[in-house]
């Protein structure tokens, strides 16, 4: 029997009409002027020719009018496709291409960008400034959905090939908003802090999760940690979704112990030290460490803050929806410790990629990601299969390196990548980001010695002033080995 529910932005509308929805710059609305203020955009949409049958890509940044647009979508039922605003236009002519998108909606801000794409695509260009003057057609609202309708396509970073469209449907959105509250709870006066990017599930899932709750939202249009700060105690938030780099200058930016309303940080993209932790503990600061991916519709494995010392490095226990599993290369289950790759399932993992053949194998996904399960049931994921570095037969995940390294004194951050070795096959080098300290490469990796069997430790240490990330905060090694690759003397 086909799952069906209500819309959800108008029964949200119906049924918590005047409580508080969303903050952003200081403007407020209710989910009834929510409702109301998207109704209006998806007239517009309609009166510019969007369908319901249409895939429409959105090159924009994270701002109210934005918002707007993405509800609009979900009213008249059209699929969004939403686009890194960071990509190239060529990046994102492959992506529209894909989708066979026949709209683009952006803003003045990206107009040079917009412009080559219609000229590339020949597609329709709308922009989100200037809707008074527009024309106005009533919608065709979509009054319910089936949960396996398509809501949103993300496309993945692409680290190995081309990138693919994930397919997100209204029942991926919908079961990880509930594995979620299942795992965190729920309380009557949520207040969500999103600065992170809305064009990645984890800023998008977050705008899914105010109207299945019924909870505010504070959005901002970028990270700044002071701002952050500023809107905990003025706003009353409780919850904040991070990366491990925003938590570190969140922690570093304030003295204070948090208010005790506040109740957790959502950390992604990579676990947080020990003395990172400990801080936090110490600042009242609860941290909820997730493991998750475009294809997960946010978290799927959480470690909550209870055991987030005791089990430090681990991502946690599967959502009560889900299940994951770890495999060898012939697909047969490991036991408790062995190391092979992570397989998860669960009503909030995608069915598919747009345009491709199934990838789900009995209803599971294989990941990519490498990793075990210790015999109490938690997740250490070790790293991505694509950056696995084979050292003379040995693997050698970089994810542990790099954890060494980023213990160590007047280290910041580091990451490390394996570069081709005519001995070896491969060997690791690392960058590290140091916080002013005079280290020197002989140190480190005199230091590393001391955790690390000798074919792990990094044959050479280069010292940057940051590290390559994109939008959702994770290193993007491709940047690392091409920079080795351009150096001529190395």
């Amino acid at each position: 029997m086909t799952e069906i529910l209500p819309n959800f932005i108008k029964n949200r509308a119906l049924l918590t009409p005047d409580r508080e929805a969303i903050v952003f710059n200081k403007e407020s609305l209710t989910f009834k002027e929510l409702y109301e203020k998207a109704y209006y955009r998806a007239g517009l949409l309609t009166a510019f020719g969007v369908k319901d049958t249409d895939y429409v890509g959105f090159l924009i940044k994270s701002d109210l009018e934005t918002v707007l647009h993405l509800f609009a979508m979900q009213i008249i039922g059209a699929k969004a496709v939403l686009l890194n605003n960071r990509l190239t236009a060529n990046e994102m002519t492959f992506q529209l291409t894909d989708a066979n998108a026949t709209f683009l909606i952006t803003e003045d801000h990206f107009q040079e960008t917009a412009r080559q794409l219609a000229e590339e695509l020949k597609i329709s260009v709308y922009y989100k400034e200037g809707i008074e003057d527009r024309s106005y057609i009533e919608p065709i609202e979509k009054e319910q959905f089936s949960l396996a309708d398509t809501c949103t396509i993300m496309y993945t970073s692409g680290t190995t090939g081309l990138p693919k469209g994930v397919i997100q449907s209204y029942g991926n959105h919908w079961w990880s908003a509930i594995g979620n509250t299942l795992n965190a709870g729920l309380y009557e006066k949520e207040t969500w802090l999103c600065a992170v990017p809305l064009f990645h599930i984890s800023g998008f899932s977050i705008l899914m999760r105010s109207v299945i709750y019924g909870m505010k939202i504070v959005l901002h249009d970028g990270f700044n940690e002071h701002k952050v700060l500023q809107d905990i105690r003025e706003e009353r938030v409780t919850i904040v979704s991070v990366v491990t780099t925003m938590l570190e200058r969140i922690e570093q930016a304030t003295n204070e112990k948090f208010p005790a309303y506040f109740r957790y940080m959502l950390l992604g993209g990579g676990p947080a030290t020990v003395e990172l932790i400990t801080r936090c503990i110490n600042k009242g600061i609860r941290v909820y460490y997730s493991y998750g991916m475009t294809e997960t519709s946010s978290q799927i494995v959480t470690l909550s803050p209870e055991d987030s010392i005791r089990k430090i490095g681990s991502a946690g226990k599967a959502l009560f929806p889900a299940q994951l599993k770890i495999v060898n290369d012939l697909g047969e289950v490991l036991g408790p410790n062995e190391v092979g790759e992570i397989k998860v399932c669960g009503p909030n993992v995608s069915q598919g990629y747009l345009n491709k053949e199934n990838h789900l194998k009995d209803g599971w996904f294989f990941t990519g990601d490498i990793g075990y399960i210790d015999s109490e049931g938690f997740l250490y994921v070790l790293d991505r299969r694509s950056d696995l570095i084979i050292s003379g037969g040995e693997n050698v995940y970089p994810a542990e390196v790099e954890a060494v390294l980023s213990e160590m004194e007047g280290i910041k951050e580091a990451a490390v990548i394996g570069i081709p070795d005519n001995q070896w096959g491969q060997v690791p080098v690392a960058f590290v980001v140091v916080d002013g300290s005079v280290l020197s490469e002989k140190s480190i990796m005199k230091n590393c010695e001391k955790s690390l069997a000798k074919y792990k430790i990094p044959k050479r240490v280069f010292f940057v002033s940051e590290l390559p990330r994109n939008a959702s905060g994770k290193i993007v090694r491709r940047n690392l080995r091409e920079w080795v690759e351009e150096q001529k003397d190395f």
